[in-house]
C-alpha cells in the first residue's frame, strides 16, 4: 500500500485525539502549584501521540470508541511518562526529544516524585473508574519494560547475547508497551478476550518491527533521528551487530568486540564496526527480519473487518517501519 503521511491515518480518529488531548490536560491536573506546572510541561513536549492512534484505531477496528477507550489512551500516557521520567534521573539524561527533562530543570528528587505521581494517577484513574482489565494489561507492559531492561543490564557487561535473547529483551523493553496499546484499545471497545489477544499480538509483532528500524538507525547511511553509532558507543547489541558476529571468523569477533568494549569512545573505530557489519550483511538481514514480522502483523489485521480504522492501522503499522527517527 502507498505510505499515509500521519495526518492522513488520524483521519478517522481525528475528532477523538482533539477530545483526548482535552481529557488528558484534565487527567493531569494537580492541586500542588509545582506539580501543575510541570504537568503542564509534560503534555507540551509530547510527541507524535503514536501510542494513542494505536489505542484509538484498533479499537475502531474491534468494536465502538468509548470512554473506556480514552481512559485506556490516557493510562498508557501515565505509565508511560512516569517510566520516561525515571528512566531520565536514572541515565542522568538531560533532554528528550529537544526538550530538557523534567530532572534537568526540577532536579532528581523532584522528577522521581514527579513519576511516582504519575504512576498514582494512572492507577487510580482505571481503579476509580473499574476498569481492572485494562489496568492489568498495561501494568504487565510495564513489569515487562522492567524486566526487559534489567535482562539487557545483566547481558551487556559480556557482549554474548544472542539474537533469541535479543528478541526476548526488545519484546519486553519495547513490543510489550505497543502490544499494550492494541490489547488496551481491543478491550475498551468491549472485544472478546480472543481479540483482545489477537490484537495484543499484532502490537506485539509491530513493536518487535519498531525496534528492529531503530537499530537500523545506527548504521545508516546519514543521520537522522538519532547520532550514527549511538548504540556501539553505549555499548548496545543490536541485530545488525549480532548477526554480523555471527558470520564472521573467531579473531575478527574478538577484534569487533575489542573495539566495542574498549574504543567505543573513538569515532574511527565506531566507524569500522559500522563498515563491518554492512559488508557483512547485517543491513539487509535484520531489514528482511523487519518486513517479515510486518506481514505477520498484516496477516492478523486482515482477520478484522474491512474499515477505515484497519486502513489507517495498516498505514501505522508502515509508518512505523518508514520513519527517518
Amino acid at each position: 500500500m502507498m505510505p499515509l503521511s500521519l495526518k492522513d491515518i488520524q483521519a478517522p480518529i481525528a475528532s477523538e485525539m482533539e477530545a483526548f488531548e482535552r481529557k488528558f490536560r484534565q487527567f493531569m491536573k494537580s492541586e500542588v502549584m509545582l506539580l501543575d506546572q510541570i504537568m503542564n510541561y509534560i503534555v507540551r513536549r509530547k510527541g507524535k501521540q503514536l501510542r494513542p492512534m494505536f489505542v484509538f484505531l484498533t479499537a475502531g477496528v474491534s468494536g465502538t470508541i468509548g470512554e473506556s477507550t480514552y481512559r485506556g489512551a490516557a493510562l498508557i500516557e501515565l505509565l508511560h511518562t512516569a517510566t520516561l521520567v525515571h528512566d531520565d534521573v536514572v541515565d542522568e539524561s538531560n533532554y528528550r526529544r529537544g526538550f530538557f527533562s523534567v530532572n534537568a530543570l526540577w532536579k532528581n528528587k523532584i522528577a522521581v516524585l514527579v513519576g511516582d505521581y504519575l504512576l498514582s494517577r494512572g492507577l487510580l484513574l482505571s481503579v476509580d473508574n473499574r476498569d481492572f482489565t485494562l489496568l492489568q494489561i498495561v501494568s504487565n507492559a510495564v513489569r515487562e519494560m522492567s524486566e526487559g531492561e534489567l535482562l539487557q543490564l545483566a547481558k551487556a557487561r559480556r557482549l554474548d547475547i544472542t539474537e533469541e535473547v535479543y528478541f526476548e529483551i526488545i519484546r519486553q523493553k519495547t513490543a510489550s508497551l505497543i502490544a499494550s496499546c492494541c490489547g488496551v484499545g481491543a478491550s475498551s471497545a468491549g472485544a472478546s478476550s480472543d481479540l483482545v489477544e489477537k490484537m495484543r499480538q499484532f502490537g506485539e509483532k509491530v513493536g518487535l518491527a519498531f525496534q528492529i528500524k531503530d537499530d537500523l538507525f545506527d548504521f545508516g547511511e546519514a543521520e537522522v533521528g538519532k547520532p550514527l553509532g549511538i548504540d556501539i558507543k553505549e555499548k548496545k547489541m543490536t541485530l545488525p551487530l549480532i548477526y554480523a558476529l555471527k558470520q564472521t571468523t573467531w579473531s575478527n569477533r574478538r577484534h569487533i568486540i575489542n573495539l566495542i568494549k574498549n574504543h567505543s569512545d573513538k569515532p574511527q573505530k565506531v566507524a569500522e564496526v559500522i563498515k563491518f557489519v554492512r559488508e557483512s550483511g547485517g543491513i539487509q538481514y535484520a531489514t528482511q527480519q523487519m518486513q517479515k514480522l510486518v506481514e505477520e502483523a498484516r496477516t492478523i489485521l486482515h482477520s478484522f473487518p474491512e474499515s477505515m480504522y484497519r486502513t489507517s492501522l495498516e498505514g501505522l503499522v508502515q509508518y512505523t517501519i518508514d520513519r527517518n527517527k
